[in-house]
């Protein structure tokens, strides 16, 4: 079974750690191999390729936080950009902590083995920059402290998200800390070796996405004017939104979608674009689910006529990458995309893949899309929609996905989008069953 975009993520950031591992070794043990005791050898050379691994982690993630739409089709869509985002961050912060530790391991050392007899060669770093020495470390150990709570914050659900947001725009200027940490305590020699010239580019694109970052300048080409058209509040706790934009905006692909900003105050939100895109019209329509503090308060603040910017569309969310036999999977709020796909097929059915859509719902009877989806799928003929509506007992298992597998004879491709607990149900479910002709298009719901 091939899975999406879990495994991708990994498979990156295993295959960037390679390439700074091996430009590494090729400076430790051919260009500029360190004399002195092995074990204070080897503590010396964990430090450099922790911090190498860190460094050029936080620069991925500084550069990928730019929103780089070029980067969409090599990674999957800007859903899976954001989730690479993440977990290099994670990692990051991770090795950071353990580049530290290994750092303050002198005096454990010395206790356990000794002292050195021959201490680890030092290099000098540029002429310039040696004036900082002292102030570099200082700065690296002030930030790496404001990045374990960081981290700590990001991973505890439970804090608010627009106080996260705050702290999260401090990110480039202890980026910028880090920068200056690490281009003083660099020996001079490895700028003009392979492992400098990786980090170095690193270094420059991150510093150059940090004060895009700083001056909230990230996405301003892709940014759209737009009034709100109209705001109804629908049952589960939904706010309608409908939006007509400006003469510039390029219209999207059914399933993108885009970074909107109600607030200046409060900032833009990943919102999917819940319709089919209509030549000329230049209408978008959101469906928001109150899940948070700002989306709780959302149908009472916005009004007809209130102005909105909308940066994107991103996002390579498409069915039309499948193949002839699908299974479209969405829980709660996670209809959305499906919405603007059902939507762009009504003028041509025959351009539908052979589909069963399965809605899980925890309640049918209130659900405000049920009988939307209904009429839209009334004149698609190759689309079966499936309701699962818990408060019936009626749940969406893998073996279901298994009889749709068997119904379609052959491959059959899965596009999920929904809660990341019904994802991991399902696809460990299908693991299990041992379908190796089924591929999981999942899109990222989460980008915290």
């Amino acid at each position: 079974m091939n899975m999406e975009p879990l495994m991708k993520t990994r498979h990156l950031l295993l295959a960037f750690l390679g390439i700074l591992t091996l430009a590494w070794s090729w400076d430790a043990f051919f260009l500029n191999p360190i004399a002195g005791d092995a074990p204070w050898v080897a503590r010396t050379q964990a430090i450099y390729l922790t911090g190498v691994w860190s460094m050029g982690l936080m620069s991925l993630v500084m550069i990928l936080a730019t929103r780089p739409a070029w980067l969409e089709p090599a990674l999957g869509g800007m859903d899976r950009i954001y989730r690479l985002h993440k977990w290099a961050g994670i990692l990051a912060i991770g090795l950071g902590v353990a580049h530290w530790l290994i750092k303050l391991s002198k005096g454990v050392m010395t206790g356990l083995i000794g002292a050195a007899i021959q201490k680890p060669e030092k290099f000098p770093a540029l002429d310039f920059l040696q004036p900082g020495h002292g102030l570099a470390k200082d700065v690296g150990e002030w930030v790496i402290y404001a990045l374990i709570a960081s981290l700590v914050v990001t991973l505890w659900k439970a804090f608010p998200y627009k106080s996260w947001r705050i702290l999260h725009r401090v990110m480039p200027a202890l980026y910028l800390a880090l920068v200056f940490h690490t281009a003083a305590l660099t020996p001079a020699n490895w700028w003009l070796q392979p492992l400098g010239l990786i980090m170095g580019a690193l270094m420059l694109g991150g510093s150059v996405a940090a004060v895009l970052a700083l001056g909230q300048r990230i996405g301003t080409r892709r940014r759209h004017a737009g009034r709100i058209e109209s705001v109804r509040a629908l049952p589960s706790g939904i706010t309608e939104v409908e939006c007509a934009m400006d003469a510039g905006w390029p219209g999207h692909r059914a399933g993108q979608f885009a970074f909107v900003t109600f607030d200046a105050a409060e900032g833009a939100h990943p919102f999917t674009i819940a319709c089919a895109d209509q030549p000329g019209a230049r209408r978008l329509c959101f469906q928001i689910k109150a899940l948070g503090d700002y989306t709780n308060g959302l149908a009472r603040h916005l009004r007809p006529g209130q102005p909105v910017q909308v940066e994107g569309p991103y996002g390579r969310f498409d069915h039309q990458r499948g193949g002839a036999s699908q299974a479209w999977v969405a829980g709660g709020i996670g209809i959305t995309p499906f919405l603007a796909w059902l939507e762009s097929l009504q003028a041509q059915p025959e351009r539908a893949p052979c589909v069963q859509l399965h809605y899980c719902v925890r309640d049918a009877a209130h659900d405000p899309f049920v009988e939307r989806l209904r009429r839209l799928c009334a004149p698609l003929p190759r689309i079966t929609l499936h309701v699962h509506d818990a408060s019936a007992g009626q749940h969406l298992d893998a073996e279901t996905l298994r009889r749709d597998h068997a119904q379609a004879g052959g491959t059959l491709d899965v596009w999920f989008c929904g809660p990341a607990g019904l994802a991991h149900s399902l696809e460990s479910g299908l693991r299990s069953l041992g379908l190796g002709d089924v591929s999981v298009h999942r899109e990222a719901f989460e980008m915290r």
